[in-house]
């Protein structure tokens, strides 16, 4: 099973920068997708709901043009959950999860802080609430794919400049801490690192410079996992040929 995640910074943009397009020629089973950035009533053109799946989810943001998640399915899931049961994560859009037998696969879509310490103050509680969700999880008697834009890098490896952005959002020490915690004591996994330990892989550049032209990126995008997930975890790619976001997908492909 080949599962996809991707921040499309706006699902209008990335549409006429091609990626619809690539993806009918991708063999992909489940799509997740944030910062879609419209209203499904705004989405007329039938690119929006590919012909190759069975199942197309939005949840938007009360707030047109800001957040929102997705998730395409090729087999329908016996359960759709959207939100997570507080402000932040439900008036925004920003959490899908799809039941299937014994598995969920989730799209999340993380805050951003980098805007104001404000903004940071917001995050920080979203991820407070969020760990809740994640330890109530791995209560639960089946395996989770959580993807997501977690705009935060957890190791020095994942991200170009790191040594400058130890005082900046998205590589703060207690947001680090924080994905130390949700691996090492709540018992995820960050599935693209059991397979791909190599250094300068990036998903996410900034629009300024040449950034993306000289590789100076973050890994923000990633995969976590359940543990008993751990060894179906084949093999892991972030796709960079084409560019249709600030963000590339970063493809998973699992023993399931």
């Amino acid at each position: 099973m080949r599962v996809m995640t991707f921040n499309c910074n706006g699902i209008r943009a990335t549409a006429r920068k091609g990626f619809f397009d690539w993806l009918a020629g991708q063999d992909i089973d489940i799509v997740c997708l944030q910062e879609t950035k419209a209203h499904e009533e705004q989405l007329t053109d039938p690119i929006f709901f590919p012909a190759q799946f069975s199942t197309h989810t939005y949840f938007d943001a009360e707030k047109k043009g800001y957040a929102g998640t997705a998730l395409f399915s090729k087999t329908e899931p016996a359960k759709l959950k959207k939100g997570l049961g507080f402000d932040i994560a439900d008036t925004e859009g920003r959490y899908i999860q799809a039941d299937y037998t014994e598995l969920s696969v989730a799209s999340l879509y993380l805050p951003s802080g980098s805007s104001s310490d404000e903004r940071q103050a917001r995050k920080m509680s979203f991820m407070q609430d969020y760990m809740k969700h994640m330890q109530r999880l791995r209560r639960q008697k089946r395996e989770f794919i959580i993807c997501a834009d977690w705009n935060i890098c957890h190791k020095e490896i994942d991200l170009k400049n790191w040594r400058s952005n130890q005082k900046n959002s998205g590589f703060l020490p207690e947001e680090r801490s924080w994905l130390d915690q949700l691996y090492d004591k709540v018992g995820f996994v960050d599935a693209f690192r059991e397979v791909n330990p190599a250094p300068e892989q990036y998903s996410w550049w900034s629009n300024r410079g040449q950034a993306r032209a000289n590789n100076v990126g973050w890994r923000l995008d990633y995969h976590v996992v359940s543990p008993g997930l751990k060894d179906k975890i084949i093999s892991a790619e972030i796709y960079t040929t084409e560019n249709f976001s600030d963000h590339a997908p970063v493809i998973i492909e699992y023993r399931i």
